[in-house]
């Protein structure tokens, strides 16, 4: 793998399929219903026990404001460590099913579409053409803001 070239973990929710650089992907879990936290945001699943650790765990279909579904036998938890604002957070993402690991070249990655209107797209980093339609990159860091970051249970923090 070249310089030039980035590995991504892609992941489906419905059609739509998405991306994760692989270097935040810490393992990816079988679904198990997480353990839920009183008031907390409408995509805050609740905390996954992840090797004896508390993780904050969401559902990336209401994050995005898709239509939540229930989970199913492929449905996967992708426990992700993302450097966002000086601290790692450790976070579960649920997603559909999680499809393979690819290797993505920077120049086949187009920016964000321009709809002509403004709309939340900073926290996707690029698109991907595939022969059966696109890939949409994420950036990890930018997918919460830093006020949801900093809402979100600090439970494997506090167990340290």
């Amino acid at each position: 793998m070249s310089a030039s070239e980035v590995q991504y973990v892609t992941l489906g929710l419905g059609r739509e399929v998405f991306a994760v650089p692989v270097e935040y992907v810490r393992e990816i879990l079988d679904y198990r219903q997480p353990f839920a936290i009183p008031e907390g945001p409408t995509y805050l699943l609740g905390l996954t026990d992840v090797r004896g650790r508390g993780t904050a765990t969401i559902d990336l279909r209401a994050k995005l404001g898709l239509q939540t579904v229930p989970p199913g036998p492929s449905t996967r938890i992708l426990v992700l460590d993302v450097p966002i604002e000086g601290r790692l957070l450790s976070l579960g993402l649920v997603a559909d099913r999680v499809i393979e690991v690819v290797t993505i070249s920077t120049d086949q990655i187009e920016p964000p579409p321009d709809i002509g209107v403004a709309w939340r797209s900073d926290y996707i980093a690029g698109v991907v053409r595939r022969d059966d339609g696109f890939v949409v990159l994420f950036q990890l860091a930018r997918l919460l803001t830093s006020q949801e970051a900093a809402a979100l249970p600090q439970a494997a923090d506090a167990a340290a």
